[in-house]
């Protein structure tokens, strides 16, 4: 087990909301739980009554009744969820109409701007009139290709009022990535900005967007954002621009009432090995899982100020706009996350009084590597919880956040992912955070780890499975009228089960251990090995910048190869590799210790921030990559072509 890093104070356990739920629960059935493990067992066991009381604890805005709330959890995929009952989700993230702070926006050149619980719904009510003016309707498709600006959640809440689907991309994504997505689903209206800012310079849109929307017949109108400068629009057929384009009056917004298994959003999975899957999810089953997460997990109230580092291409901000159900800030960024230096997130963290602050595991390791001290910049008083995701934060960023940055932090990883618009398993304000782990399984989540003879398995590390249904899980996936695309994504491993491809351990105490996906999970010798103990180990090393581990196929069996992204320019030598190998050997096992190291030029990462080991594993086997539109950085990829020591 894992040392404690942090520990909630009594005060703060009591005055969590999951205590304060704990005891509605005692109270209403007749309990007596004490812990959180009591809690979780009670939410599996009695998967019904936990989904049932919750609902009515976070107060869902709903229209008719349920008369059940599942019909049958073993069902997956197609348990039915709080069959009857009818709600819109703009509804619940509206239910606020104060002078209070909805969203705040910083730029990366220092602009800001905000709007109130007031102001927002007056804009989602003229955005909505002129929607339903120009015919949108129910199960229309609404897309956006915007920048992490207000304009893009306005779109989306008008949207889902009327009952239409929302998808969007950020504005980085490639043409091509663009329409892979948005061809498929055929949509009715565009939001676009004219550019955006990143790292210093002015991107332009436009010219992208005109390219875009000549493969995009579908697309009766576009809406421009001007957002980066000027905006031609008559480059653009059928535009206009926002303001042009809002109606000149607000008030009452007309909600739509839907069943809670309405679409509301359109996901796609970032793989590299073909077009990416359209992932339908439920407007009620995101806004029930958000809430428990938002509200329980996270223990958000409408004091809070919550920022995530996203784009709009990323479950992340679906994840964030849900926070105004809660009634909190949101607070939004865009560009790049160091400019002008490494500093920018930080600084406006102090300066906005950010109370929950989430980024990924790539962000932390980043300000390490640059040498960044975050506790020299602020005490960071209003600061309470960090989030992390994307990748497995290792126990090395749990040293550094707690030496760093902030002792008196809830460090929170949490995981998940765009299948379920949610997370397995994160944080918790009523258990200790220990080094390496993430504090808990999610309450309602049946999630267990599986080893090779499909037997549940505790203090071992196995696939991520599921075994019960959940609320979030995709209702389906665009165009895909037989099921089988959503089969065989998640169920053809274990028929009836959720197999998420994910490799975990879950301990006694119910920490949970991440250690990647298990499509790359290293298997040499015919024992499996998660890639991310070995990143633990080799960025420990001041002289690595960034690494990428894969398995290659190899006499019958794989050996491991590393590849290195050396910091400064410093030459791979063969005594810095020696180092390597025995570090690995030392913290690991002899069975990690790559047969072979290489020093390259960069790593590819999703522009989601994941590294993509399963791109570089087929480029070396010669197979081709697709959707490679799914990169920040496509072509390096080119470099791991034909590397002659891969032959030999």
């Amino acid at each position: 087990m894992h040392s404690i890093m942090w520990q909630p104070t009594e005060e703060q356990i009591n005055n969590s909301q999951m205590m304060d739920y704990m005891q509605l629960v005692n109270q209403k059935f007749g309990l007596s739980l004490k812990k959180y493990s009591q809690l979780y067992d009670w939410s599996i066991e009695k998967a019904e009554d936990f989904w049932g009381s919750f609902w009515e604890y976070s107060q869902i805005i709903h229209h008719s009744p349920y008369s059940q709330v599942v019909d049958d959890l073993g069902k997956m995929p197609g348990a039915k969820w709080f069959d009857g009952a009818t709600l819109n989700f703009a509804e619940n993230l509206l239910r606020y109409r104060d002078d209070k702070i909805a969203i705040l926006f910083q730029g990366e050149d220092g602009t800001q701007s905000s709007l109130t619980y007031k102001e927002l719904h007056d804009q989602v009510s003229r955005l909505a009139r002129s929607m339903r003016e120009m015919g949108i309707v129910k199960n229309d498709r609404v897309v956006g290709f915007m920048p992490n600006i207000p304009e893009t959640i306005i779109a989306m809440l008008a949207t889902s009022s009327i009952g239409a689907i929302w998808s969007s991309c950020s504005p980085d994504f490639g043409i091509k990535g663009v329409l892979d997505r948005f061809q498929q689903i055929e949509p009715k209206l565009i939001f676009a900005a004219d550019g955006y800012l990143y790292n210093g310079k002015t991107i332009d849109c436009l010219s992208k967007l005109k390219k875009i929307l000549t493969d995009l017949p579908s697309i009766k109108k576009t809406i421009i954002v001007p957002f980066a400068g000027d905006s031609n629009t008559n480059v653009i057929k059928n535009s206009m621009l926002w303001n042009d384009f809002l109606h000149k009056d607000s008030g009452d917004i007309i909600f739509e009432q839907l069943p809670f298994d309405h679409p509301l959003y359109i996901m796609y999975s970032s793989g590299t090995t073909g077009l990416p899957k359209s992932i339908v999810h439920s407007a009620g089953g995101t806004l029930i899982q958000h809430l428990k997460e938002l509200k329980l997990h996270t223990d958000l109230t409408r004091n809070d100020k919550i920022f995530y580092f996203t784009t709009c291409g990323w479950m992340m901000w679906n994840w964030l706009i849900s926070s105004l159900a809660v009634g909190a800030t949101i607070v939004l960024y865009d560009g790049s996350p160091f400019y002008p230096d490494g500093t920018a997130l930080l600084k406006m963290a102090d300066d906005l009084g950010i109370t929950v602050f989430g980024t990924s595991a790539k962000y932390i390791a980043s300000l390490e590597s640059a040498g960044i001290k975050p506790k020299q910049i602020s005490s960071f008083p209003k600061l309470r919880t960090i989030l992390s995701t994307g990748s497995p934060l290792v126990e090395e960023n749990f040293d550094f956040v707690y030496g760093e940055w902030k002792e008196d932090v809830q460090l929170a990883s949490i995981s998940g992912g765009t299948d379920i618009i949610s997370c397995f398993a994160l944080g918790n304000p009523i258990l200790p955070v220990r080094r390496g782990e993430l504090q808990c399984r999610g309450l309602g989540m049946k999630v267990e780890s599986y080893n090779e003879k499909g037997m549940s398995v505790r203090n071992e590390k196995g696939e991520l499975v599921c075994t019960q249904a959940f609320p979030s899980m995709p209702i389906y996936f665009w165009n895909d009228s037989n099921g089988e695309k959503y089969h065989s994504a998640y169920f053809d491993t274990y028929p009836g089960i959720w197999h998420h491809g994910d490799y975990l351990k879950i301990n006694d105490f119910g920490g949970v251990n991440i250690y990647g996906r298990s499509d790359t999970t290293l298997n040499p010798g015919g024992v499996r090995i998660g890639t991310a103990e070995i990143y633990q180990t080799v960025e420990r090393f001041n002289e690595v910048e960034d690494s990428l581990v894969i398995s290659q196929p190899w006499q019958n069996d794989e050996r491991i190869i590393l590849f290195l992204k050396m910091k400064d320019r410093i030459t791979l030598t063969n005594s810095l590799k020696t180092r390597v190998k025995n570090s690995i050997r030392e913290f690991c096992t002899h069975r990690y210790v790559p047969a072979i190291i290489i020093a390259v030029e960069d790593i590819p990462y999703t522009i989601n921030g994941k590294k993509v080991e399963l791109a570089v594993k087929q480029v070396i086997q010669n197979i081709e990559v697709k959707n490679i539109d799914s990169l920040v950085n496509p072509s390096i990829l080119d470099f791991y072509k034909d590397i002659l020591e891969l032959d030999s």
